[in-house]
Formats: C-alpha cells, sequence, structure tokens
C-alpha cells in the first residue's frame, strides 16, 4: 500500500497543505512543536478514524475554524482507492471511501493498516495494563473483524454490570446473570485471540531486538489473563459481592496484561532509557510485520515520530538499514536533525523526500 497524497485544511495547527510522496521513505524535519507529528496524526486518523493525539473528534480542529477535512488518495495492490473524513464543529465526523459515506466505521478498519512508533509509546512499559491491552487491540483489531465485535460486546457488558454494582439498591440476580454471560462468551473469545497473537508474536519481536541491539540482550513477553484460572464466567461470578463493595468488576480481561523482561527481570525497573526505547520499536516493527502477514495482504504504513533521541549512533543506523530494505513499504518519519537525518539516508541508497515543517507549513 502506498499514500500518494494527502490533503489537509484545518487539521490541528495545519491551516491547508497537498503534498505527494515518495513510496518508500518520507522524512519530515523541524523544530519541536512545528507540526511533523501532526502530518502523521493526520495519516493515522485516515486508517483507523481517531487521532492518536485527541480522543475528541473536534479537538482535531484548527483554532478559531469551524471544519476539518483530510483526504488521502492510496495505491493498494494497484487500485486507487480515495479515503476522506471531515467534520464541523458540533456535527459528527464523515468518514467516505470513495465519496461514498460507511455506515459503519467498523467496515473501514483493516482496509488501510498502519503502525506508529511514537515517544509516547513508553508509557507502554511505564504505565498500567491499559496500555498493553491496547497494543494487543490495535494489532488484532485491524485483521479481524470478529475480535472488534468481541470486544464491543464485553466492553458494553462490562459497563452495564459496573452500573448494577454501584446501584444503591441490590442488583437484579437475572440482569446481573445475563450482562456476566456476556462478559464470558465475548471475554473467552478474546482472551483465545489475544493468546494465539502473544504466541506467534513474540518470536518476530525478540528477532527485531536481537538485530537492533547487536543480540547481546534477552527479551521476552509473557501474557497473563484471568482466562488462565478456569472459566470465566465461574472467576467473574465468583466475587460478585466483593465486586459490590468496590463498585466494579474485579476480574476479567479487561485486567489482561503483558509482563515484558529484560534478561529475565521487568524492563521497567531494569531496562536504561536506550534499552527501552529499543524495545518499544522492537514492539512496533514486530506489529507491522505481523499485520503484514496477517491483515488486508497489503503492506502497512510505518510512521516513526522521533524514535532515534536516547539511542546510539549503531541502533539509529540498524533501524533506518531494517525500515529502508524491501521487508518495509512506505515509510514515514520525523526527525529535528536535518544533518543527522541525511547522513543516515545517504547510506541507505534508497529513495526518500524530506520535507521541512515550519508552523504548519510544509514545503
Amino acid at each position: 500500500m502506498i499514500l500518494k497524497r494527502l490533503s489537509i485544511l484545518n487539521y490541528r495547527n495545519i491551516a491547508e497543505a497537498e503534498l505527494e510522496f515518495s513510496p518508500k521513505i518520507n522524512c519530515l524535519v523541524g523544530h519541536n512543536g512545528e507540526g511533523k507529528t501532526n502530518v502523521l496524526d493526520a495519516i493515522y486518523f485516515l486508517s483507523l478514524t481517531k487521532s492518536m493525539a485527541n480522543s475528541v473528534d473536534s479537538m482535531n480542529i484548527r483554532h478559531g475554524e469551524e471544519l476539518m477535512m483530510v483526504q488521502g488518495i492510496y495505491d493498494l495492490n494497484g487500485t486507487e482507492e480515495e479515503i476522506s473524513i471531515g467534520m464541523k464543529m458540533h456535527q459528527k465526523k464523515h468518514v467516505k471511501r470513495n465519496k461514498k459515506e460507511y455506515k459503519r466505521l467498523t467496515e473501514h478498519i483493516g482496509l488501510l493498516p498502519i503502525i506508529i512508533a511514537s515517544p509516547n509509546d513508553s508509557t507502554i512499559i511505564s504505565g498500567g495494563s491499559d496500555e498493553r491491552r491496547r497494543l494487543m487491540d490495535i494489532v488484532i483489531s485491524q485483521y479481524d473483524a470478529d475480535y472488534m465485535t468481541a470486544l464491543t460486546t464485553y466492553n458494553k457488558a462490562l459497563q452495564q454490570r459496573n452500573a448494577l454494582l454501584k446501584a444503591d439498591e441490590e442488583p437484579d440476580e437475572g440482569i446481573m446473570g445475563v450482562y456476566e454471560e456476556m462478559m464470558a462468551e465475548s471475554g473467552e473469545r478474546i482472551y483465545r485471540k489475544r493468546q494465539a497473537f502473544v504466541e506467534e508474536f513474540i518470536p518476530v519481536f525478540q528477532h527485531f531486538y536481537s538485530l537492533i541491539s547487536g543480540g547481546d540482550e534477552a527479551v521476552s513477553l509473557t501474557y497473563t489473563s484471568h482466562c488462565q484460572r478456569g472459566a470465566l464466567l465461574d472467576i467473574i461470578r465468583r466475587d460478585r459481592q466483593k465486586d459490590r463493595i468496590v463498585g466494579y468488576s474485579l476480574h476479567g480481561i479487561h485486567k489482561d496484561d503483558l509482563e515484558m523482561s529484560l534478561g529475565g527481570y521487568p524492563i521497567k525497573r531494569e531496562g536504561s532509557q536506550g534499552q527501552n526505547k529499543t524495545y518499544m520499536i522492537s514492539l512496533k516493527l514486530a506489529q507491522f510485520d505481523f499485520l503484514k502477514r496477517t491483515g488486508s495482504k497489503t503492506t502497512p504504513l510505518l510512521l516513526l515520530d522521533d524514535i532515534f533521541d536516547k539511542l546510539d549512533a549503531q541502533r539509529v543506523e540498524q533501524i533506518v538499514n531494517l525500515v529502508a530494505s524491501d521487508a518495509f513499504g512506505q515509510i514515514f518519519i520525523t526527525d529535528t536533525n536535518r544533518e543527522h537525518l541525511d547522513k543516515i539516508l545517504e547510506r541507505t541508497k534508497g529513495e526518500y523526500k524530506i520535507f521541512m515543517v515550519e508552523n504548519g507549513n510544509i514545503e
């Protein structure tokens, strides 16, 4: 898959832009806060119909404006596709494929597979388990529509059960049972899909970490879930009274986690800044490889947002040589250092374009 052209109108700090991209490497260079990441966010928005920065769509409309529009022209396995997303303030967004609006946004997810690595990914290691579940969800949902359906069903049932647990009056036994059965059935489907994903994902992740680090450090992932203790329905019902006391559901796949280790110890505790960064980038490259093989049978877009900070020169060069190889497709890289980027790109001997970004203007 190739993003040939990108049109932006009033998206975040970008008033207007018409960009034509290289089919291989595209670099956006500029100081922090000038709008480099906003270009990547617009590309991400077209793939997943949501911003990676703002969960509220209207917050992506440029200050002082009433509407925004992002449009991409793609070459998708030899077929040209036009995807556009537009919205006016206080109105819902409209997502269109070849000028025809989707009835459900879930129909679009997976058409344009995408992976982004950014400084915000550090929370996957340092943050709560929800960040690590999201890592799994973002990949699996792009190649498995049933996963998204199960996840939506589970989250709705969880929300309803939690509302009953918080209520002053004693919950109706029958209604509570229905929500618990919905959680158990959809939760076990999600568990099986996550488990299969992690088993296949681990060796790919370890391979990329070894390539970038030079092979001297051992890393691993361990998937943990309440489903590993037995039937999920029994586990959920067993502690219903305790759940009533705290006011929310203590057990279920919404508590799943990925334990991340370096040399047999938690990387959160043991890893240096460079090791943590290498760990995160390896996770992202493994996600890319997984999507390429299991998704919509097209090569995903890879977005690398300011990833070179905290890495030594050898690891930076290894990453660039990796992503510039034939194993990867079209890549978008942001960096503040033009000279540094030029030297690396010259060594790749591949095709690339460089865009200068200043105060939302792109040349």
